[in-house]
């Protein structure tokens, strides 16, 4: 079988395709033809060798996918060969075939295939963990989104306005804005030549927002810090332009008594059960068509370093994936 393997960190181009033996099935374990490996920020963190992820070489990377069960393992009970499943949390997913613990896996409805499954799974799951418990949104919280039109901006918008919240959404070309726009979306701010902080108090009228909900790291944080109202809460999720230096506290202090959170998914979905309530939620709403998942592109296995150039380079809006088939 074929899998990317990355032996040293660096660029893309540390990206490499490796040739090697379809792993055997383990005690507990779950051997997975993959159809779709799903393209994320954390792939490339990884691969530069961000010190947080503690990752060891060499490594296959890809936390996210779909596919069909091909064989399984003494002790798995939840799953049986056939079946459609999805992951994420699950290192290694860009591969032909995956062999994967039982516990990170959910079943994917009848109604869904697993394209659509792959492309929702880790920016959904994040766009439902921000929404439901990192800060839950109620009717009327304001919410500043940045890269709106993202893989997860998108998703996280229409959750937030599913839960009744407001959006105000940041985007930075007119095709983006077009995107955002279909939403409902009427409060949008091009960062590309409009000042972040102006647009929010103009848009709250001098008040500022709930909670901003910034993927985007060093380019957007000391904005969003000054567009929250007080008690308001800044979370920090990701850092597509770059890692946000350190910061001082008493900001928070001087700024309202604010609250600061830098979550990741795999915490909340540390259990079983709520991997899988969170998991059922999601294909419930795609299912129902309240969530629109957006693809922008499918790339072969070996223009893996392609997709992530793309994913870094901000052009993209939708879900990039990998067929590996």
């Amino acid at each position: 079988m074929k899998k990317i393997l990355i032996s040293e960190f660096g660029d893309a181009n540390k990206l490499q395709l490796a040739q090697v033996e379809i792993p055997s099935v383990a005690e507990g374990k779950v051997l997975v033809q993959v159809d779709y490996a799903g393209v994320n920020f954390i792939d490339t963190y990884q691969r530069q060798g961000v010190p947080v992820y503690n990752m060891v070489l060499p490594f296959t990377p890809g936390m996210e996918g779909a596919g069909v069960v091909t064989e399984v393992g003494i002790g798995v009970s939840d799953f049986k060969v056939g079946d459609k499943v999805a992951w994420t949390a699950a290192l290694g997913s860009y591969t032909q075939f995956h062999l994967i613990d039982a516990t990170k896996l959910v079943k994917i409805p009848a109604e869904l295939d697993t394209k659509i499954a792959a492309a929702a799974m880790l920016q959904g799951l994040t766009a439902q963990y921000l929404s439901d418990a990192t800060f839950p949104i109620k009717p009327g919280d304001v919410a500043l989104v940045h890269a709106a039109a993202g893989g997860t901006g998108y998703l996280l918008c229409q959750m937030i306005l599913a839960r009744g919240g407001k959006v105000i959404a940041s985007t930075s070309t007119d095709e983006k804005e077009k995107l955002i726009k279909k939403l409902g979306i009427a409060h949008i701010i091009r960062y590309d030549k409009e000042d972040i902080l102006t647009k929010v108090k103009e848009f709250t009228n001098g008040i500022g927002v709930n909670v901003v909900y910034d993927g985007v790291g060093q380019k957007t944080f000391d904005q969003s810090i000054l567009s929250l109202k007080p008690r308001g809460m800044m979370v920090l999720y990701g850092a597509a332009s770059g890692q946000v230096p350190p910061f001082d506290l008493q900001r928070l202090n001087a700024g309202g008594s604010l609250y600061i959170t830098r979550p990741t998914l795999f915490h909340y979905i540390s259990e079983l059960s709520e991997y899988r309530r969170r998991s059922e939620e999601l294909f419930k709403l795609i299912s129902s068509g309240k969530l629109e998942i957006r693809i922008h592109h499918t790339y072969d296995l070996t223009d893996s370093k392609k997709a992530q150039e793309d994913l870094a380079s901000g052009k993209t809006s939708g879900k990039l994936l990998i067929k590996t088939s």
